[in-house]
């Protein structure tokens, strides 16, 4: 009985010592304590090994973000190399407009949509003296202002005309390609409506200055069922402005003509030029004195979510779904503009002050483009300068290329592939 507790001792002793050498793991019966020993330090040299691989992975990891986050952000290009140049065909060129994936070009003789090497996906003939268009994703009107006729577009071609009978002042369409154009009479102005294929909505309103204003610009939501338009009407002698939304949905069906929301206040000193949807639900009004944001969540009550009191001149707007772009004569002794770019929930983004003599801007992407007819500036959305570069060649639009740090640069005559360097 003695022999039989030593002997359950002893073993109870062995196991324990196994469990204190290898917490946790069991070994096969069998082997020595001096083999499990070197199969512990055998697993813990390798689990040692694989965190050391795992831990400069995530170093090399680390300083590829680094290195990118540099390149994208603070590196400066200095210059480039043309990588691909393609002849286009002039005509009366008006000008490009950022159209579906590619540009729409137009002129007073016709439109072409353009792909990015150069090639017309389609054209289309026409005859106007002043075209102007408007363009919303993968649809595009070109009216002829102070004339009568509007062409409907998408990616694939022509999908619809339409005509009125009084001059055209102002075209606006949607994403899926409804269009609202205001005209002019000899003492009022209209709205009127047409689907994609140019056929009458049945939306039609007038106004006057001495009433409930003369419509001054419009735009179109994405879906169509939108529209804002910015007025000038008198009040004590005094010429207002004010900006007005609309539903065309069943949402604003039972609304005294579509009318869901109006703002005087923001603009009683200013004057509003343009009006523009940005991303859904967002939109913004461009006064004299800055610009305005808006949200349409609630469909049937717009609501105002920031103004932007600018103290200097405006010069110039631009604008994305994403971002609006406002310059101003500076007043200071950095640079005689400043650009101030917010996001389209009205929230601000940046101020860069600047010398340069640009007649276009755009905003691609992350990229806020500068240029004029022979040259550029482009400017990320941390305010760094990315490219100042002169070109040899006559410019009309500049735009992202296909691949990383490239830019398509086009012209009257031709289209070039930039590589920046």
């Amino acid at each position: 009985m003695g022999d039989m507790s030593s002997m359950s001792r002893e073993s109870k002793k062995q196991q324990l010592r196994r469990q204190m050498i290898t917490p946790g793991k069991d070994f096969p019966p069998g082997r020595s304590q001096k083999e499990e020993q070197e199969l512990y330090v055998a697993r813990q040299k390798k689990r040692r090994k694989n965190l050391i691989k795992a831990g400069l992975a995530l170093a090399l990891v680390f300083v590829a973000a680094g290195g990118w986050f540099y390149y994208q952000q603070i590196f400066r290009f200095t210059e480039y190399e043309t990588i691909r140049q393609i002849p286009l065909s002039q005509g009366s060129l008006v000008g490009y407009e950022t159209f579906g994936k590619n540009v729409i070009k137009y002129t007073r003789d016709g439109a072409s949509y353009v792909d990015n090497r150069g090639a017309a996906v389609w054209n289309d003939s026409y005859e106007m003296k002043l075209p102007i268009v408007s363009v919303n994703g993968d649809y595009a009107a070109i009216a002829d202002q102070q004339g009568n006729k509007i062409y409907i577009y998408n990616t694939s071609g022509k999908v619809g005309e339409a005509t009125t009978i009084l001059p055209i002042t102002k075209v606006a369409v949607s994403g899926l390609g409804f269009v609202a154009v205001v005209v002019e009479g000899p003492a009022s102005s209209y709205l009127y409506c047409f689907t994609k294929d140019g056929s009458p909505h049945g939306t039609e309103m007038k106004a006057n200055i001495s009433g409930n204003g003369y419509m001054m610009d419009i735009s179109v939501s994405k879906d169509g069922t939108q529209m804002m338009a910015s007025y000038v009407y008198l009040k004590g002698g005094q010429a207002k402005s004010r900006v007005v939304f609309y539903d065309f949905s069943e949402v604003g069906k039972n609304q005294a003509t579509r009318l869901v929301g109006g703002f005087d206040e923001p603009f009683e000193n200013a004057v509003v030029p343009r009006v523009v949807y940005l991303k859904t639900p967002y939109s913004c009004a461009f006064g004299s004195t800055g610009p305005v944001f808006f949200s349409s969540k609630n469909l049937l009550k717009p609501e105002m979510l920031s103004q932007v009191l600018l103290e200097e001149e405006i010069q110039g707007i631009f604008y994305s779904d994403e971002y609006v772009g406002v310059v101003v004569w500076n007043n200071t002794n950095e640079g005689e503009r400043r650009l101030e770019v917010y996001r389209a929930d009205g929230k601000h983004v940046l101020s860069k002050e600047f010398t340069y003599d640009y007649t276009h801007a755009d905003i691609d992407g992350e990229l806020i483009f500068l240029y004029n007819d022979n040259s550029c500036r482009i400017y990320n959305m941390a305010g760094v300068e990315k490219l100042d570069a002169v070109f040899d060649f006559a410019v009309t639009k500049i735009r992202r290329g296909s691949a990383p740090n490239t830019l398509l640069v086009i012209g009257p005559q031709e289209m070039r592939e930039i590589k920046l360097k």
